[in-house]
């Protein structure tokens, strides 16, 4: 499959007009690696095409989500196997505008095919539905009762933003797109602009399995920018009903600015801002200080740092044991070799924060990786710092995310300041506990902090790694994303883009066949608060 540059439109690709391919209406991928700009240019789409895909999408909105179960459920499964039938099409594409090795890539292609496959199952069990029914009862005393039935529907047209740091798998056919399409809400995905190429490629594997499945064509649609533009057009479109997002805290906050400055405010569910912080707990230090800094330091070098989940803090009781901590995780450190970071404006952000760390009073730099210079153009070498408590909790900037290969360690003198510490965190995606049996009673006086910092919580384990599952939570309070209550991964995710919806008294053959007498869809409902 050829990648041609065009925003996909419903069912078409947009024109190109020449004369802006070769001016400023174009932009060019970048090899990581190299800094060499990549073939074909791709147009900024215009405000005109913006404004089409969500007039298309508004159109096929009433008819996809009343889409039998199965065909949605099939839907899914078939963008699936267009994904995969890209083949190493995709995956060298993608290597080359993001730097990552083939087996991420190939890892990454595993996980964007998985989410699609569990929301299709989702879908298929019809549980999110949510049906509750309330029968009549005349005969009531003191008043009768009416008959209430309830389901949940899609919100409506969701703008999805690819993002920077997972190319598949929270981009233009990953977790966001799923959870919306799995909820019957037609999609228009923004691309980042660091993998057009790759963004093309996914969108028309949709694009495809859109029409082998027979659906609207306004059920999904891609639009292109290097910069703001078509991302203010899309959420301020009065036919979107819900955004996702996956970013900085700048770009997070900024868009959800728009979206309630609009005369009808919308959701903006997005992942942003997390230091993701570790405590290691006395016990556990003792016994095993060495392994915890060296699994440490292959967390913190995972990706380049570019995981949200990242270890980017360090919470421990001061002494010879947080010592022995340090020097392993500073020796681990040192035989990392630099590895390019996904774009320019990521990497100059890096070396920014870092210098940032190395300038602040009260911090030391405890560790750097390898020098690898000159290997490739934006290349993130690892950095590991450490400072007091007292210094911390007096300077802001340290609370801050580097983005990238670095952490910090605080030397806290004892469990109460440690505590305190955490009490002063903003919210994170997680944190992480390693301890031993005999660290559980302090474990147990910190959890109720933890829960209330955190959208996930683990133990003698590192954040990165999210399972996609059931029961996984990526989400968390402020500002790790915009809406603590959410999750971006799991098939709770699809929760966001629902609403409830309740149906007094009305004739069986006007009700959803989902809520009709006798139960003909044959889904899970509830009658009066009990499973049916």
């Amino acid at each position: 499959m050829e990648i041609s540059g065009s925003a996909l439109i419903g069912q078409r690709s947009a024109q190109h007009d020449e004369h802006n391919v070769m001016g400023s209406s174009a932009f060019r991928a970048v090899n990581p690696v190299t800094g060499a700009p990549l073939e074909p240019a791709f147009m900024r789409t215009s405000a005109q095409d913006v404004a089409l895909a969500c007039e298309l999408a508004a159109k096929a909105f009433d008819t996809y989500r009343e889409t039998p179960l199965e065909q949605r459920a099939a839907f899914l499964e078939r963008i699936a196997a267009c994904v995969l039938n890209l083949g190493d099409t995709l995956v060298e594409r993608c290597m080359a505008e993001t730097g990552l090795p083939r087996a991420r890539i190939e890892g990454e292609r595993a996980r964007t095919i998985g989410q699609l496959k569990m929301f299709a199952d989702v879908v298929r069990r019809g549980e999110f539905l949510g049906l509750r029914i309330d029968p009549a009862q005349p005969q009531r005393t003191p008043a009768p009762r009416v008959d209430l039935r309830l389901r949940h529907i899609g919100l409506g047209p969701v703008a999805v933003f690819g993002a920077s740091n997972f190319p598949l798998a929270f981009s233009v056919a990953g977790g966001d797109t799923a959870a919306a399409l799995a909820a019957g809400c037609p999609v228009v995905a923004k691309a980042h602009p660091a993998h057009p190429g790759t963004s093309e490629l996914v969108g028309r594997a949709i694009q495809q399995a859109v029409h082998d499945c027979a659906l609207p064509d306004g059920t999904f649609s891609l639009v292109f920018d290097d910069s703001i533009g078509a991302g203010v057009a899309l959420v301020e479109n009065p036919h979107i009903k819900a955004v996702g997002f996956t970013g900085s805290r700048t770009g997070g906050v900024a868009l959800m600015q728009l979206a309630a400055r609009r005369s009808e405010p919308i959701p903006v569910y997005a992942e942003m801002s997390s230091i993701n912080p570790v405590l290691l707990l006395p016990h556990a230090l003792a016994a095993r200080a060495e392994a915890i800094g060296q699994a440490f330091a292959a967390a913190l070098t995972l990706g380049t740092g570019q995981f949200c989940t990242n270890p980017g803090l360090v919470l421990a009781i001061d002494g010879p044991d947080l010592q022995r901590f340090v020097d392993s995780a500073a020796a681990a450190l040192g035989t990392q070799p630099a590895t390019p970071m996904l774009t320019a404006g990521i990497h100059g952000a890096y070396l920014r924060g870092i210098e940032r760390l190395r300038t602040q009073p009260g911090v030391e730099q405890a560790g750097m990786g390898a020098d690898s210079s000159g290997a490739c153009a934006h290349a993130g070498r690892a950095a590991l710092f450490v400072t007091r408590a007292e210094v911390f909790a007096q300077q802001a900037a340290l609370h801050e995310e580097v983005f990238g290969p670095a952490s910090l360690v605080v030397r806290c003198p004892d469990a109460q300041t440690l505590h305190a510490i955490v009490e002063r965190l903003e919210g994170q995606l997680t944190i992480a506990l390693h301890l031993d049996d005999a660290d559980h009673a302090l474990a147990r006086t910190l959890l109720p902090t933890l829960e209330r910092r955190a959208g996930r919580v683990l133990v003698n384990g590192f954040g990165t790694g999210v399972e996609v599952g059931h029961a996984m939570v990526h989400g968390g309070p402020f500002p790790a994303t915009s809406d603590g209550r959410s999750t971006s991964v799991g098939s709770l995710a699809i929760t966001r883009f629902l609403r409830p919806v309740s149906y007094q008294d009305l004739p069986d053959a006007l009700l959803p066949e989902t809520l009709r007498a006798g139960n003909p869809a044959g889904l899970p409902r509830s009658v009066d608060g009990a499973p049916a």
